[in-house]
């Protein structure tokens, strides 16, 4: 879209009393925080400030919403919005939408949030990049919708703000779907700087994200593996900037927490039922979470753990997992792929596999990692892999593929390398004929029974774990690096 062009208007919500009076009811916020973040029409430059002009009644309801529900007076409210310090972050993701990169932008958003003291810059979020969820900003705790709240109001000027894309690469500005578009200007100028964070889960970019990677100011990615991919593919080195993800090791504390039940969530696939509580002292709970897609290793994991176990192992997998472009029948999924392969159902019967495909909240996820005995993920290929940082933070022992981005915290003293068969070419999709990684199906059926069958050396392993997770990747650690990145900037541009 060129600069003098007037962006297409969104509809507008319906102005009827009888739904103004009751949009004030706490259970209608969320529905109220998601049009706010699908109503933005369009982006003015006078005197260079940023503004997101949404529907009047919207505007309204927002303003009487950040009073009530946060419990601010006028002055607190004023305070949000103070000019000082002059210079502005800017960082839109889908924060209201669940998913990596939501839970990677959080975790910036809370690291900076709270460790940076007396920052340069004021900060502000936009949703950006994915759909919105009400079961996800529901499921967050307290204080983090709180702190959405305060900084969705912060003002910022364009000719003093540092755009964050926080998001993959196709919804950078112009989006090649229908998402908010960042930077939310067409004249990347304007800006003292736009930087985009962005990961793949393969082994390379395709060339429009090259080309979308190159208009940038710079691209901060997570690891070493994102480094050189991106370089190989054709992104200017000069661009590139590694910058790690922190996991909250505070929150995602064993000690914190108790064992959550799932006897209301779970759903029994194969094999027979177990106790409502996971944790027992008679059966070994593996658990994995990922979105279904054939990336994840489902099909690794089933396989590996349906030929190692029987129901006589006293042994369970639970796949806490949700859909992607597909639809949420899992059992009947697991059970036709079962019986389309080659695995033989065992003379005792099949070991159990349940599965949850109900909404866990946000703020019962440690209760759930605190469930099992050791975390599982045979994956072909992840940006990061944000679970297998919170179950390291929990102290699990985790087993996981040698390849991608988490051999950026993976290593032999604190976690189970599944190794690589191979690498495969992906056959579908936008990323055909890229390559990701076969993990040895072999190899990870005798790592699940040694994890099981040695539980103090697994228990050491998930300790060291958590210690890595403090030492390298906690928030104040990373809100550190955020915060020098964002001051040269300043120093140099401003």
């Amino acid at each position: 879209m060129d600069a003098h062009e007037t962006p297409q208007s969104i509809p507008q919500p319906s102005t009827n009393t009888s739904s103004f009076c009751k949009s004030f009811s706490i259970y209608i916020l969320p529905i109220l925080i998601l049009i706010i973040a699908v109503t933005f029409t369009s982006i003015k430059s006078d005197n260079y400030q940023i503004q997101f002009h949404v529907n009047p009644t919207v505007k309204f309801l927002w303003k009487n919403l950040i009073l009530k529900y946060n419990k601010y007076d006028q002055s607190n409210v004023m305070q949000t919005n103070k000019i000082d310090p002059a210079y502005c972050v800017l960082w839109m993701a889908p924060f209201l939408s669940g998913g990596g990169y939501s839970s990677e932008a959080w975790s910036y958003i809370t690291s900076i949030r709270e460790n940076v003291k007396n920052p340069s810059f004021r900060l502000r979020i936009e949703q950006h990049g994915d759909m919105e969820s009400v079961d996800f900003w529901e499921g967050l705790p307290e204080y983090m919708r709180k702190m959405a709240l305060d900084l969705h109001q912060t003002q910022c000027r364009m000719n003093e703000t540092i755009v964050v894309c926080h998001s993959e690469p196709g919804a950078w500005y112009p989006p090649l779907f229908d998402t908010f578009p960042c930077p939310p200007s067409s004249r990347y100028k304007d800006f003292l700087a736009v930087i985009g964070r962005t990961m793949f889960e393969t082994d390379r970019v395709n060339v429009e994200h090259v080309r979308r990677c190159n208009r940038m100011d710079f691209v901060w990615v997570p690891t070493e593996f994102h480094v050189s991919s991106f370089i190989q593919s054709g992104v200017e080195s000069s661009k590139i900037v590694k910058v790690v993800q922190p996991v909250d090791v505070d929150f995602f504390d064993a000690r914190e927490y108790q064992s959550l039940d799932l006897a209301h969530v779970r759903r029994l696939v194969l094999g027979k039922g177990v106790k409502s509580s996971l944790s027992s002292d008679d059966e070994f709970v593996f658990l994995s979470i990922f979105k279904w897609e054939y990336r994840k290793g489902w099909d690794v994991l089933l396989k590996a753990y349906l030929t190692e176990f029987c129901r006589t192992d006293s042994v369970t997998l639970y796949l806490l997992t949700n859909p992607y472009h597909t639809d949420v029948n899992f059992s009947n999924k697991i059970i036709e792929f079962v019986e389309d392969s080659d695995l033989i159902r065992p003379v005792s019967g099949w070991a159990s596999v349940y599965v949850i495909d109900t909404h866990i909240a946000q703020v019962d996820l440690p209760r759930l990692y605190k469930s099992a005995n050791a975390f599982v993920l045979p994956s072909r290929g992840e940006g990061w892999g944000r679970p297998l940082v919170e179950a390291m933070s929990m102290s699990l022992p985790v087993i996981a593929t040698n390849w991608s981005g988490p051999t950026e915290y993976l290593t032999d003293e604190n976690s189970y390398l599944i190794p690589v068969d191979r690498m495969s070419e992906v056959t579908e999709g936008p990323f055909k004929g890229h390559l990701w990684a076969e993990p040895s199906v072999q190899k990870l059926q005798g790592l699940m029974r040694h994890v099981m069958n040695n539980p103090e050396e697994a228990r050491e392993k998930g300790k060291r774990a958590r210690e890595d997770m403090i030492s390298k990747f906690s928030p104040n650690s990373v809100a550190g690096i955020v915060n020098k990145l964002v001051n040269t900037i300043l120093h140099e541009r401003a």
